[in-house]
């Protein structure tokens, strides 16, 4: 065995051994957990309860990401009107500037009498005097059409600021209603779900986490045994390393929706942050992190990539090798290592493409 295989096999062993060694410890916290009470006739089983929950907080999660996508556009539509007030400033400067022009060159005319040229033509006793005159004037009405089509072109560029200022008030204000609705639905199923685990009896709680590991561990023992493994084996780039690092020296601060750290994080406000550490800024959602990043295959995955899951690109970790990533679960749980392959995979992007 080369030693390229070595390392990722040993990578794969330890991963499956961090998975059955956690299986364990939970059965011998739960001691006697599989002989809990039987439920009542009728009654949801552990199972169907876990993917209740499971589902509520996916849900959540669609909510989330909702949120946070309003809630990046409503700090881009805030710029955006913060620019468009320093535009009209300047353009009121500018139209304060042109008047005092104008006003110093009706002045002038005055001083000149305003009579028509042919009348100083004939008053004047210097006909080649007055021609150069004509000529200065004839430059002057120039100048002043000039200034008159500046001042218009000026006020017609602050008519327009005003429409593009109005614009994006209305859009700030739709993103806000996004974000109270997402908000909403967020808080209305992490209740659900914390109501749900609150009917549980210690040790069923001890059995649901020990459930949740065990589909993990399903899910990743399947992904590993088509031999994806054998086909990964492309090494971080130094921005990737960095991410890598931010994200791992994470583990174990709690997840909360809509965070960016630096004390907690939802699943993209991790992703997000870390490739902000590494100097790349990333879009701030896992479905606009989807649409917006550049995609590779999984055999060629590399430390660093973004693996995005559910059909709904609802969920996002990032890929730290040997056929794992570092993610943030979901409310009540913390930034963990786990399978590359416990849930589903829709893609995988990468930011330093």
């Amino acid at each position: 065995m080369g030693t390229v295989e070595r390392r990722r096999w040993s990578g794969a062993s330890a991963l499956t051994l961090l998975c059955a060694t956690a299986l364990l410890a939970v059965s011998a916290m739960t001691g006697v957990a599989q002989a809990a009470p039987m439920p009542e006739p009728g009654a949801k089983s552990l199972e169907q309860v876990r993917k209740e929950i499971d589902e509520l907080y996916r849900q959540a999660g669609t909510a989330t990401d909702a949120y946070n996508l309003a809630e990046s556009e409503a700090k881009a539509q805030s710029a955006k009107i913060v620019e468009i007030a320093k535009q009209v400033v300047a353009g009121q400067d500018r139209i304060t500037a042109l008047k005092n022009r104008a006003g110093a060159a009706a002045r002038a005319q005055y001083r000149s009498g305003g009579m028509p040229a042919g009348a100083q033509l004939a008053l004047s006793n210097n006909p080649s005097q007055f021609l150069d005159g004509a000529d200065r004037i004839r430059q002057g009405e120039k100048a002043t059409t000039a200034l008159l089509s500046e001042m218009n072109r000026t006020q017609s560029d602050l008519q327009q600021y005003a429409k593009d200022a109005s614009a994006q008030w209305e859009k700030l204000e739709a993103n806000r209603i996004k974000q109270e609705t997402s908000k909403k639905q967020i808080e209305e199923k992490i209740k659900s779900a914390e109501a749900l685990e609150s009917k549980l009896q210690a040790e069923e709680k001890a059995r649901l986490i020990q459930l949740e590991q065990e589909a993990q561990y399903k899910a990743q023992t399947a992904w590993l045994s088509t031999g994806v493994l054998k086909e990964i084996n492309t090494s971080a780039s130094e921005s990737g390393k960095k991410a890598v690092q931010y994200a791992t020296a994470q583990m174990g601060k709690p997840y909360e929706w809509g965070a960016e750290g630096p004390s907690s994080f939802d699943c993209s406000g991790l992703t997000s942050q870390a490739w902000r550490a590494a100097g790349k800024s990333i879009p701030r959602t896992s479905q606009e992190q989807l649409r917006l990043l550049p995609k590779v295959a999984i055999k060629d995955m590399r430390p660093g990539d973004l693996i995005i899951y559910f059909d709904d690109a609802t969920h996002v970790g990032m890929y730290v090798g040997d056929g794992a990533m570092i993610h943030a679960p979901r409310p009540g749980r913390n930034v963990t290592l786990a399978g590359a392959g416990s849930m589903p995979i829709k893609a995988v992007v990468r930011p330093d493409a």
